[in-house]
């Protein structure tokens, strides 16, 4: 049989080009061995191989949908490849598509569990995703099978320092720092380490010798962070201000492209302002109507909120120690309403107009989606704790309005320190932090809009205060267990044990293991760097009735 000519773009790479491709790997020189794979495919070869050099080339550089195309053209070639379907994860995870890219990452340890690359990648995509166990067990699996990867041995180390485990902490940490001695997330725990234990001057000196070396953009912005918290436990706050500065001027940087307001694409606070915009020009919502139960829907619902550092991971703790109570951390519970509902500019259809299908749809949807990541809720009281919520509120009040809705209240110069303060996850809210000035006018914004919803939102609210909470913890407590339903409890006390079985992913993990801690007062340290945005948060420091 004769056979069919190739067509250009068909042709495999020639042999001496596919060993010196080989050598180039051979030698860890990957940038050359990507360099000679896209001059081939610019010639019309094309192979597997080819593809997923250059999508690593493509990665490399920050371009992940070519980077995706590419190797996504190499899985038509070779179907079920582990190596391409495990490039394809990792870029998925890059393009911010977690939950896709843990899907073929999990195909991909199904089918090849010596993959240890692929268990690795699938610990960074379960930390995204706020998994922490279940990073922790990717990383041990990829250790496992591989004990070179230092990476993975970093991350175990930085994990168990979150949780307060030092003595494995310290174990990993040390086994990744003899593999790599500027390994950045051991490097971190280890520093997360002395800053707990009050030894500052132990974690400058790790953190400074790291970052004199190149290192990844965020895990640079992390870096300065703790640099500013070991400088903060040594009482020069002048010095810690200015690396929370600059970590915030390089998490900028580093996010500008995907996060930075633009024609179209406003600011968080400018969404936040034009639901609050919508709010105040709609009539009163009317008193709410009973619903009839989704199946899968908790017998008591709450949605605790307020806005990041206020306190609510600590109220979380407290409510998910009692019986009967299942508590979710910061989970996207509410994404397909977010979607449906909210425009990215913040603009909303009538809600009291809605297509009642559509709104049994989007409330059967959420109960899926808390079963999915909760488990079963029901005959159960259900805490969606997300301090960002208060944004949704007007979703909430119209597919929820039986909830009950817990707002946690702290110091608000506490507030806008600390989350300048932080090292967040990237999203289009926390880009704010990363300017003070805009992160009090973010906070303003946010709290017209809280208060303008309790004033015209038929909800159930109570009011918890941070500084009350740690002053008098037994009677905020029974006020607020009253409120939702719950019988007082002694196990409430057993919130610090709770926060280390369940893991804490937010920025409050060290503070609430550690059991109450009163961290009202800190601005006071900071109050010459902090006097630009003082008159923004005085009315809200009145209103709250905290002291001047």
């Amino acid at each position: 049989m004769k056979k069919k000519p190739s067509r250009r773009g068909d042709r495999p790479p020639a042999p001496d080009l596919k060993a010196a491709i080989e050598a180039a790997l051979a030698r860890g020189d990957i940038a050359d061995a990507a360099r000679r794979a896209e001059g081939a495919l610019a010639a019309g070869m094309t192979d597997p191989m080819l593809l997923n050099l250059a999508a690593w080339a493509r990665e490399e550089a920050g371009d992940y949908q070519a980077a995706h195309r590419l190797l996504s053209r190499a899985l038509v070639l070779a179907p079920g490849d582990v190596m391409v379907m495990g490039g394809i994860g990792a870029v998925l995870r890059k393009e911010e598509r977690y939950e896709e890219a843990l899907a073929i990452l999990d195909r991909v340890v199904a089918a090849e569990p010596r993959h240890a690359a692929a268990w690795l990648e699938r610990g960074y995509t379960l930390d995204a995703l706020r998994q922490d166990r279940a990073a922790s067990e990717s990383y041990a699996r990829a250790v496992a099978l591989d004990p070179s990867l230092a990476s993975a041995l970093g991350k175990l180390a930085d994990h168990a320092a979150r949780r307060g485990e030092r003595s494995d902490a310290e174990a990993f940490a040390a086994r990744a720092l003899a593999l790599d001695s500027r390994e950045p997330a051991a490097t971190a725990a280890m520093a997360t380490l002395a800053i707990e234990a009050r030894d500052g001057a132990a974690a400058e000196r790790r953190l400074v010798t790291l970052l004199q070396g190149p290192l990844a953009d965020d895990d640079r912005t992390r870096s300065l962070t703790l640099l500013g918290d070991a400088l903060d436990r040594q009482g020069r706050t002048k010095e810690a201000f200015a690396r929370y500065r600059e970590a915030q001027a390089n998490f900028a940087a580093t996010h500008a492209a995907a996060l930075a307001p633009s024609p179209g694409r406003p600011s968080h606070r400018a969404f936040i302002e034009r639901i609050a915009q919508q709010v105040a020009a709609a009539p009163p919502m009317p008193p709410p109507v009973p619903v009839a139960p989704s199946r899968d829907a908790a017998a008591t619902h709450v949605f605790l909120l307020g806005y990041p550092r206020s306190g609510t991971t600590l109220v979380e703790n407290v409510l998910a120690s009692a019986p009967g109570v299942v508590a979710l951390e910061e989970r996207d519970t509410l994404a397909d309403a977010n979607d449906a509902l909210i425009a990215n500019d913040g603009t909303m259809p009538s809600l009291d107009t809605l297509d009642p299908m559509l709104v049994d749809r989007l409330r059967a949807g959420y109960w899926r989606r808390v079963t999915a990541m909760a488990g079963d809720v029901s005959a159960r009281t259900f805490v969606d704790m997300n301090p960002f919520n208060g944004f949704r509120l007007p979703v909430i009040a119209r597919l929820f309005p039986q909830a009950r809705i817990v707002v946690m209240r702290r110091d608000p110069r506490d507030v806008v320190l600390s989350c300048f303060r932080i090292n967040f996850t990237a999203s289009a809210a926390t880009y704010t932090y990363s300017d003070l000035m805009e992160t009090a006018r973010h906070y303003d914004a946010m709290m017209r809009l809280v208060a303008l919803c309790m004033e015209r939102l038929p909800l159930a609210f109570h009011e918890v205060r941070y500084d009350r909470l740690i002053a008098d913890f037994a009677e905020t407590v029974r006020s607020l267990a009253e409120f939702i339903g719950l019988e007082w409890t002694d196990a409430f006390h057993a919130f610090d044990r709770t926060a280390k079985t369940r893991g804490v992913r937010t920025a409050s993990a060290t503070q609430v293991r550690r059991g109450l801690y009163d961290g009202g007062g800190q601005w006071r340290r900071y109050a010459d760097e902090l006097a630009p945005v003082l008159p923004i948060l005085a009315p809200w420091v009145e209103r709250f009735g905290f002291a001047p």
